[in-house]
């Protein structure tokens, strides 16, 4: 029998060489019930490593190893093979259960592979700019698809509930990577914007809550008051001043890119 003690300071003893371990080795743990200190291992390569700490080991084979796990989160950067930082809008799926995050299509018209936060997003499925403003990328990582949007220091993450569109004169709320979570009102619908170099698209909603470079395709939803439930109404794409001295931005509203890929919202 081996004490407490003993078995603790045996699993230092392999944290020590944490940094040679073989990635054959999933992990290790003491295991009070089996009084062994338990290394999770592949293949032999692993194993071998893992007996040579002795009879105080317990070889268990695995099949699987682990993976990080991050969540994507609406609001939050988003990073693109060749460079430049967009914000993601929401998360998405199709009816065959195929994950999605919608974000603006300037963004991902030229790009290929997203990561964010945490790691690898995947790839490009979609974009559509000028004309529209929306694209999706297929979360093909181990992120984590959720309904949340990042208040950053407003608050906690807010829950999307549904899309039921602010009527003009209502709140609204929008975040990005950029300038976090900012609020105004809805000042018109069905606005044309003329960019530039041709870059014109229509049907985009006009409010005053402002944004900057990076905030682009960030989640535009209902101003939640004093709760924590939203609906997601669109996708930041562009506007004019900074907030600093506010200005004016546009979004692209989210039913046309739902209805133009098939996909359903992430609510919770």
């Amino acid at each position: 029998m081996y004490s407490t003690a003993a078995l603790d300071q045996l699993k230092s003893s392999l944290d020590d060489q944490a940094r040679s371990v073989p990635d054959s080795v999933t992990g290790w743990h003491v295991d009070e019930n089996t009084n062994r200190v338990v290394v999770s291992v592949l293949d032999n390569t692993g194993a071998r490593w893992a007996k040579s700490f002795g009879r105080g080991v317990r070889v268990e084979r695995v099949r699987t190893a682990p993976r990080p796990l991050w969540n994507v989160i609406g609001g939050q950067a988003i990073y693109f093979s060749g460079g430049g930082r967009c914000s993601i809008g929401f998360n998405a799926r199709n009816a065959a259960g195929t994950r999605y995050l919608i974000t603006a299509g300037h963004c991902t018209e030229v790009v290929t592979n997203v990561s964010g936060t945490g790691g690898s997003v995947g790839p490009v499925a979609g974009s559509s700019f000028p004309g529209n403003d929306f694209g999706i990328i297929r979360v093909s990582s181990s992120a984590v698809s959720t309904p949340l949007v990042d208040r950053y220091s407003s608050g906690s993450d807010v829950t999307v509930a549904g899309s039921t569109p602010v009527p003009v004169g209502g709140r609204i709320c929008r975040s990005g990577s950029t300038t976090g979570w900012r609020c105004g009102k809805v000042l018109g619908v069905n606005q044309t914007v003329n960019y530039g170099g041709g870059d014109v698209v229509t049907g985009l909603t006009r409010t005053n809550a402002c944004a900057e470079p990076g905030d682009s395709g960030g989640s535009f939803v209902s101003d939640p008051g004093s709760g924590d439930r939203v609906q997601a109404q669109g996708l930041t794409s562009g506007g004019s001043g900074n907030c600093t001295s506010g200005g004016i931005v546009y979004f692209q509203p989210i039913a046309e890119a739902l209805s133009t890929y098939g996909l359903t919202l992430y609510t919770g």
